[in-house]
């Protein structure tokens, strides 16, 4: 069996463009050391003896997410995405309702299930957020299907 020099490398220049400071990975750790160490004083599950200042009720930002964080942006995600679907059954109401003596559109909640299960199985919660917001009114706390079928669903 015969072998064959191995056909050269090329010179491999990484090595000398590639050189690391000891100082530079000292002064990164350090950096990363000391942000983590400010960051840990702020976490109330490290064992740091430092304590975030805590928002008491009645101050501004009491109960609401820090402004710009993630969890903002995902509160006003949701806000606007029940608004659309609001809007959207007040529209169904519109189309599918009649006309009363007082000039308002009303629906049998039963027509309207069967009409707006299909866009959405959300209907009672949907209501539920469009009586609070002050734009449809029904009797009662609660509607169930089949039981309160015949229950009036006014559009204000």
């Amino acid at each position: 069996m015969e072998t064959e020099d191995a056909p050269a490398q090329p010179n491999d220049d990484r090595a000398e463009t590639c050189t690391v400071s000891v100082k530079g990975l000292t002064e990164n750790w350090q950096k990363w050391s000391n942000d983590h160490s400010e960051y840990q004083k702020h976490n109330p599950f490290s064992n740091g003896k430092v304590v975030p200042p805590q928002i008491q009720r009645g101050q501004e930002g009491y109960g609401r997410p820090l402004e710009g964080s993630k969890t903002e942006q995902r509160g006003k995600d949701a806000h606007s995405h029940i608004s659309r679907e609001v809007t959207e059954l007040c529209q169904v109401i519109k189309e599918i309702g009649e006309s009363g003596d007082d000039g308002r559109t009303a629906v049998r909640f039963g027509t309207l299930f069967e009409r707006y299960v299909t866009i959405s199985n959300k209907l009672v919660g949907v209501l539920l957020r469009a009586r609070k917001q002050g734009l449809v009114h029904f009797e009662g706390e609660m509607l169930w299907q089949g039981r309160d079928d015949g229950v009036l669903i006014t559009l204000l």
